[in-house]
């Protein structure tokens, strides 16, 4: 394996904002590279004197880590001040149909398809090539992305059994990895909570990032208990789409699916987001404030990966944990049923 751990960073304590980068891998909406050059100045800017990137193979299948790599040797910033967290497990390979493969609808304009590779051999491969995309700029927080949806594929117990092996054995590179001072923290990121927490049984972790799980509309109580073990076994959580994918900022798709007005389940979000609003507005709050102070508020919850378009909003989302949300705002949201009674 080839790295001259040139740019490995000693652990650090992670910061209240983690920058993510799913819109350089043009999420969504294609992203003209000017603006993508834009937002990340903006982060670097935001975020005196070490800034963090949350990227992955998955994200534009390499293209989220090709133009954060650009954006930054184009703005001449020191490798040394940034520490960037890549999610292994997706791997970038040529574009032989119209559209990618995986994912569909979800990335725009890309030029290759990538597929899900985990296992030992498999996750070292992911993470040479995320490190080629990222160029000077290496990766420090390695983890395996969404072993959840790898477990999800499997058509039979014997087949779950035989893919958790493999995520066993792609934690076993990652920890030769960070053995050999390659990188210099070990993570895993899912969407289903409950995978984090049965892989956290089987390996030593660092950190976890959770996406999707813990946000103003979603909080299970066994969640917030799992976050509270994690914290006592000093293992940092990265709390990630706190917005449900867009969705309690006013977007259209909750959690990457489109919310559908006429279902029960489309009618039941809005209703709820319109409550939400309305409460927002009764207490001057604005609604990406309240899912930031409600996200951030538990223990364990180390820091927030926020991610935009628009250049404008780097430096208002890095304030956003600076924001204090009146009690009486967390009363009435109690009162109407928004949230649950946590204490």
């Amino acid at each position: 394996m080839v790295n001259d751990n040139k740019n490995q960073q000693p652990t650090q304590s992670l910061p209240p904002v983690i920058f993510g980068t799913s819109s350089l891998g043009n999420l969504y909406q294609a992203v003209d590279y000017s603006v993508k050059l834009e937002v990340v100045k903006a982060c670097v800017a935001s975020s005196k004197p070490v800034v963090f990137f949350d990227s992955a193979g998955k994200y534009g299948a390499g293209l989220a880590l090709e133009s954060l790599a650009k954006c930054l040797a184009d703005l001449k910033v020191d490798p040394q001040q940034v520490v960037i967290s890549n999610k292994l497990g997706w791997y970038r390979t040529p574009l032989l149909t119209p559209e990618p493969t995986f994912e569909a609808g979800i990335w725009k304009d890309i030029e290759h398809d990538a597929v899900q590779m985990i296992s030992y051999d498999g996750i070292l491969k992911c993470f040479e090539q995320g490190n080629k995309l990222l160029g000077n700029y290496q990766a420090q927080m390695v983890s395996v992305h969404d072993p959840d949806e790898y477990l999800s594929a499997s058509d039979s117990q014997e087949d779950y059994k035989e893919r958790y092996q493999q995520i066993l054995d792609a934690y076993m590179a990652l920890n030769e990895l960070k053995s050999a001072g390659l990188v210099s923290s070990i993570g895993v990121g899912a969407k289903d909570w409950k995978i984090i927490q049965a892989i956290t049984e089987d390996v030593e972790l660092d950190w976890v990032m959770i996406a999707n799980s813990l946000t103003i509309k979603s909080h299970p109580a066994e969640l917030i208990a799992f976050i509270k073990k994690l914290n006592q076994k000093n293992i940092k959580v990265i709390n990630s789409a706190i917005f449900n994918g867009g969705f309690l900022t006013g977007g259209d798709f909750y959690n990457y699916q489109p919310v559908e007005a006429g279902s029960l389940t489309g009618k039941a979000l809005l209703d709820w987001r319109d409550k939400f609003f309305q409460i927002c507005d009764q207490f001057n709050v604005l609604p990406a404030e309240a899912c930031f102070s409600f996200s951030a508020n538990f223990s364990g919850v180390k820091s927030i990966a926020l991610n935009t378009t628009r250049p404008e909003k780097v430096a208002i989302n890095a304030a956003l944990a600076q924001k204090e949300i009146p009690a009486g705002f967390w009363q009435e949201m109690q009162a109407q049923g928004l949230i649950e009674l946590l204490k």
